[in-house]
């Protein structure tokens, strides 16, 4: 009996290859995007080109097919460098491009995947509310049967990638009736930017992420046909819980790469800055805090693999790991950015440091695809501690 834990040569090419983009095109663009607020058509069409889209896409539909292993680790090293640009990948990937593939029938593959893979458009999912955010079932969008198709009538908001002119469309879950059991019934649709009674604003004034796009999204008698439909009525709550159970992986990644870009900006910076005559990486204090930071990052990215390679096995206990994942990785990444910036003292409160990027782009993790609160909920619901 044996344990193989050398990853595969296709994801250390995907690793090195990934890097030298972040580190040539990403890095040094990073600080005036965040400055300006700027998305950047021009590196997400470079990380389409890279085939950073559709990595659990078929070649038929514009994909590599590379699974999700080299995924997590393409996230992982942008976001070593950038959260915005991770969160656009993630977010296309798993939230967008991944219920098309997953429950979408032959002709919406065909018709929406191979535009959304070359890095040209991206793809919303359009879940939070204003009133409804871990509380999912506090939905208040409807979709209403009619002769021509299906009326929404609602409203999105927080929601990567959901308006701008790069964005094609997005996947919106609404109430479509009761179930037997007196619950709300969900049912998700495909809107398309430019149906009449559909308008995405842009969100300003972010904390975080802000070179990546941030939506509210109206419907106004919005009115969409039947082939708009994903899967079958009824099937839009079961289609989200899938859907945020693989995205959690994705922002577990972002997690992993925000903890070792951090890691990696304290060393370099302790072993540089003198005090006392020496580096401050030799100060006892430091050198500890640069010990715990290594060894949780080591545990974090061990967890992560094993839950993007159990998904890859199409294996259910994926699913308790992928949470146990995300939490695991975003509370690393708040504490090796909190130590990270202590590092740097002073210095790290200021803009033209790194850190100070870091250090609010981790903030979203520990809320976003489910709060740590919430992920502590699912986690001991999967270990038996609820009778559910």
């Amino acid at each position: 009996m044996s344990l193989n834990f050398d990853l595969p040569e296709e994801a250390n090419m995907i690793r090195d290859t990934v890097r030298e983009f972040a580190e040539q095109v990403i890095r040094p663009k990073a600080k005036e995007l965040d400055d300006a607020e700027e998305f950047s058509p021009e590196i997400t069409r470079q990380l389409g080109e890279l085939g950073l889209f559709g990595f659990c896409i078929p070649e038929e539909y514009g994909g590599n097919g590379f699974g999700y292993i080299p995924y997590i680790i393409a996230v992982e090293e942008l976001a070593r460098v950038d959260g915005s640009q991770a969160a656009t990948v993630a977010a296309h990937n798993s939230l967008g491009i991944g219920p098309i593939y997953i429950f979408g029938n032959e002709d919406q593959k065909r018709k929406y995947l191979p535009q959304l893979t070359t890095g040209e458009k991206v793809w919303a999912f359009g879940l939070t509310e204003p009133n409804a955010g871990s509380d999912a079932g506090g939905t208040k969008t409807v979709a209403k049967k009619e002769k021509d198709g299906w009326r929404i009538n609602g409203s999105k908001i927080f929601i990567t990638n959901g308006s701008g002119e790069a964005s094609l469309g997005v996947t919106v879950q609404a109430v479509t009736g009761t179930r037997p059991d007196g619950k709300k019934e969900y049912t998700c649709f495909l809107v398309e930017q430019g149906t009449p009674g559909f308008t995405a604003k842009t969100m300003h004034e972010k904390m975080m992420w802000r070179s990546s796009i941030t939506s509210e999204l109206f419907f106004e008698d919005c009115l969409v046909p039947e082939e708009s439909m994903l899967g079958k009525k009824g099937e839009g709550f079961r289609q989200m819980l899938d859907t945020l159970d693989r995205g959690r992986l994705s922002i577990a990644a972002m997690g992993l790469g925000c903890a070792q870009g951090a890691y990696e900006l304290a060393l370099k910076y302790a072993k540089e800055r003198k005090q006392f005559g020496r580096a401050i990486s030799t100060f006892q204090a430091n050198a500890f805090k640069l010990a715990d930071m290594a060894t949780e990052i080591e545990a974090a990215r061990y967890l992560l693999y094993r839950a993007a390679w159990l998904c890859d096995q199409k294996r259910e206990e994926y699913k308790k790991l992928a949470s146990m994942a995300k939490l695991y990785c975003s509370e690393v990444a708040h504490r090796c950015v909190n130590q990270a910036l202590q590092i740097h003292g002073g210095y790290g409160l200021m803009k033209e440091y790194d850190i100070e990027r870091f250090y609010r782009d981790q903030r979203l993790l520990e809320i976003g695809e489910g709060t740590s609160e919430i992920l502590r909920l699912v986690i001991s619901r999967r270990i038996g501690c609820y009778d559910v």
